[in-house]
């Protein structure tokens, strides 16, 4: 069985989960979709056990900071993804968004040389374990639209506000 840490934090969007293995962040989701994060962890890892861990490698005080307004402190943390490699791309590719803009699906597609494949980043978007850090909340609709968040889109409309975002 594979052992984790885990930590939960209160946050103005509701409580936010974290995952670390090892020395990577592996997951971050919110409360309310904790069975959805444990699928996951289980379809990578098989069985898990989570251990409680007051914030794991500094993890949950640099999510504290971004949500206090620094919102450089989490792009350089590590994070361990697993999924496919065209899922690891797009997820990647998440971290070239600067906080307080968008881009949408196909501009995504296009900036990974797959213009027509916005579905597919689409798809990799709702499966990103790694939420708020790899910046899914920040991909829209081609009309500029709130479209698809895996944490709601009111949390997506609350995050991209908080970075400065006009909705």
């Amino acid at each position: 069985m594979k052992e984790l840490h885990f930590d939960s934090l209160d946050s103005p969007i509701g409580a936010i989960l974290l995952v670390v293995d090892g020395e990577h962040l592996c997951s971050l989701d919110y409360a309310d979709y904790e069975q959805r994060m444990m699928t996951l962890l289980q379809r990578r890892y098989g069985p898990v056990h989570l251990i409680q861990t007051a914030d794991p490698c500094g993890f949950s005080g640099r999510v504290r900071a971004y949500l206090a307004g620094d919102y450089r402190c989490l792009d350089d943390i590590p994070v361990k993804t697993g999924g496919t490699p065209f899922q690891q791309q797009v997820w990647s590719a998440l971290r070239t968004i600067p906080a307080g803009m968008t881009t949408t699906y196909g501009d995504l597609a296009a900036l990974l040389g797959k213009p027509t494949a916005y579905r597919a980043v689409g798809a990799a978007n709702a499966l990103n374990p790694v939420a708020i850090v790899l910046p899914c909340h920040r991909v829209v609709g081609a009309d500029a639209s709130l479209t698809g968040y895996a944490g709601g889109l009111e949390r997506k409309h609350w995050l991209l506000q908080h970075e400065g975002k006009a909705i």
